[in-house]
């Protein structure tokens, strides 16, 4: 069967710490095979193990803060006394070329994307099953204190009141069935008719 020209989507995924967003992350680039990870730029240091321009692209504050006068990013933040940020110009490409893009960040950036990009842009917000399996997961982790704990818990119920942005709602009580919603999602937004650039040229062959 011949192939369709298609414009590559922006899927991003978002939840509350603890939902369960980086496990299905990367589950559904296992799972799926044809979409990527978005490489954010940072002028965080290179760790020994990482490599520029596949875990993140490596830049000093001076060319981040440029970048960001040149307009270049889709979205960024500050973590951690770190800046991270989109480069639009490799998203751009990438979707050019058919190919999809999962990014992995909050609402603010989700927001920030939506405003520059939003005809590329396929959300979906990850809720945990309940308030209390929220809170064991993250007990669970054993890496933070109560303290800790509490307040993510707190953030969390902030997050969680941004759900009504997004397009879809994914419920992650079994990580099999939510990827499988992901995996569904994804497919049907694939034969968006308006992201199939090369439909009109398809169909003319049908026809002739």
């Amino acid at each position: 069967m011949s192939e369709i020209r298609r414009r590559g989507l922006m899927l991003v995924l978002s939840s509350p710490s603890g939902a369960g967003k980086t496990t299905l992350s990367r589950e559904l680039i296992e799972a799926d095979g044809r979409i990527t990870l978005s490489v954010s730029a940072t002028t965080r240091p290179k760790r020994a193990n990482e490599v520029h321009g596949k875990d993140y692209y490596f830049l000093g504050v001076e060319e981040f803060d440029k970048w960001l006068e040149q307009d270049r990013f889709l979205e960024h933040a500050g973590v951690f006394g770190h800046r991270y940020g989109t480069p639009e110009h490799l998203v751009g490409h990438a979707l050019d070329a058919g190919e999809d893009i999962l990014f992995d960040i909050d609402w603010q950036g989700t927001q920030q994307l939506k405003k520059k990009m939003a005809a590329d842009v396929v959300t979906i917000f990850i809720l945990p099953p309940s308030h209390e399996e929220l809170e064991r997961r993250l007990k669970s982790r054993a890496l933070d204190s109560t303290e800790t704990v509490t307040a993510r818990m707190a953030k969390a119920t902030d997050e969680i009141r941004h759900y009504d942005e997004y397009d879809y709602v994914v419920v992650n009580e079994d990580v099999k069935r939510a990827l499988t919603s992901l995996r569904s999602i994804l497919e049907a937004e694939r034969a968006r008719r308006t992201r199939l650039v090369g439909v009109g040229d398809f169909v003319a062959q049908l026809t002739r």
